[in-house]
């Protein structure tokens, strides 16, 4: 590796490119050899990692079992739905030939897995005795983006996407919700996104939906991200793939539904809401590195507290001694680059008065600390470098959402401001697409923690009887 890390762009001078340099500088991904695809470098992938680990553990405490199901899905197959075929049409990669062979049938990429696991759950379903049936798989998908960018949009992506059946409405709804309170869960106590919650429009629903609910984090240019998606189908997918059970009454009839994803642009979402012009800031829960111990010089003295440090600290946290022969100044600039949350530098001057010098990465602060002491110092620090991390996150989102009641007092915050608009909205799915030609913005979700109010639509004046979020979103 040279020796040198390249400028970062503030992110008020171009909040675009400084998003990819802190990709770059950091050494979380690069551009893959096909337009629109990432490499995951090792510490990128560490991140998705302690994510998997932690959503998954949430998940199999609700009796989630991990899956895995083909690539490749029959044209014949993926067409059985037509609402949800025509949901992701423009975005299927297709193959059509092996070796100098055509292909009797077209074979789809798969963009979401619901209809090669409803087919499973057809053959797998003849007794409510067979159900629930509550499964999820870690894998990769393909949507042929146009415009792509690092975590946020890639035309290939990792994530997460859970499918349920089970034999009732009311189970299926209570199995949406809760995966719905995990994602929130998720966001805000690991990865420290303060989100807005609630369900989408009918335009901004999933394809073949009855109802979707998301969580959705505001960057810090203003911009809104869908983080996360729980969808309650209903019998829809059921019928469309003839999934019936008896029942305990002995009738026969159709079963019910769900499904439910996050991907890796959580850490696109991470990136653009905690980061800085220095670098990667991120949640000490997520962090590969959670405490870096930095040598000033290889001595006898230097390395025998360096090395108690690390057997003290590593049975809490993910501890790492940088014994590269770069630079004291490197090794440092590298640290705060990659966020990592606690910095311990340890050198022969500060070991002669018993102290070392303890950072925090989120205020870059240097403190002198008591090597009995650390444990109890980083342990306190850690805490509050989390916090104030949320907290920052969370004064951004609150100073960011406004109120309008027309379309004109909506298009005058999108003029001179960036964030979240809370208005009274009909709901009709042509008024929405009219709004989004107006404005280029589009609904985020109606929020759940709000009290709605019969008023007129802010866009056409009809009557309405909700609240709803709209933004410019990535």
């Amino acid at each position: 590796m040279a020796q040198k890390l390249e400028k970062i762009t503030q992110r008020d001078e171009d909040f675009s490119k400084w998003y990819t340099d802190v990709v770059k500088n950091a050494g979380l991904a690069d551009y893959g050899p096909v337009k629109g695809t990432m490499i995951f470098k090792p510490y990128g992938y560490a991140i998705w990692e302690n994510i998997m680990k932690i959503a998954d553990k949430m998940f199999k405490e609700v009796n989630v079992e991990n899956v895995y199901f083909p690539l490749l899905i029959p044209a014949s197959l993926f067409n059985k739905e037509k609402e949800h075929i025509e949901g992701f049409a423009p975005e299927l990669a297709t193959v059509t030939k092996v070796g100098d062979k055509s292909l009797g049938e077209e074979l789809y990429i798969r963009p979401t897995s619901e209809v090669l696991i409803c087919t499973h759950f057809a053959k797998e379903v003849k007794s409510y005795r067979d159900l629930p049936l509550i499964y999820n798989q870690w894998t990769n998908v393909m949507r042929w983006e146009k415009t792509t960018r690092p975590f946020l949009r890639t035309s290939e992506f990792l994530w997460q996407e859970g499918h349920t059946i089970h034999s009732t409405p009311k189970e299926a709804k209570e199995m949406t919700l809760t995966i719905f309170e995990i994602y929130k869960k998720l966001a805000n106590d690991f990865l420290l996104l303060p989100v807005i919650s609630g369900r989408k429009t009918e335009k901004e629903k999933f394809a073949g939906a009855k109802e979707t609910y998301s969580i959705e984090a505001l960057m810090y240019d203003g911009q809104a991200l869908q983080s996360g998606t729980s969808h309650y189908f209903g019998d829809n997918f059921a019928k469309a793939f003839n999934i019936k059970f008896q029942n305990k009454e002995q009738k026969e009839e159709y079963a019910y539904s769900t499904s439910w994803g996050v991907s890796t642009r959580l850490i696109g979402a991470i990136i653009m809401s905690h980061s800085d012009d220095q670098g990667l800031v991120l949640p000490s829960k997520i962090a590969p590195i959670q405490i870096q111990i930095i040598n000033i010089n290889e001595s006898d003295d230097v390395l025998e507290i360096s090395n108690q440090l690390k057997n003290d600290l590593k049975n809490d946290f993910r501890v790492f001694v940088d014994n590269t022969d770069k630079s004291f100044g490197y090794k440092i600039s590298e640290a705060e680059i990659k966020g990592v949350p606690i910095r311990i530098e340890v050198g022969p001057r500060d070991i002669a008065n018993g102290v070392v010098t303890i950072s925090r990465r989120d205020i870059r602060n240097k403190e002198q600390v008591k090597i009995n002491e650390v444990k109890e110092y980083v342990n306190k620090q850690i805490l509050e470098h989390d916090k104030n991390i949320f907290n920052i996150a969370l004064n951004n989102l609150n100073s960011r959402t406004f109120k309008a009641n027309t379309i004109e007092e909506y298009q005058e915050i999108l003029e001179n401001k960036q964030g979240l608009v809370l208005v009274p909205f009909c709901g009709d799915i042509d008024c929405e697409n009219d709004i989004k030609e107006k404005t280029q913005t589009n609904s985020r979700c109606i929020p759940d923690n709000v009290e709605h109010k019969k008023s007129k639509c802010f866009n056409c004046k009809r009557d309405s009887d909700k609240l709803v979020y709209f933004a410019r979103a990535y």
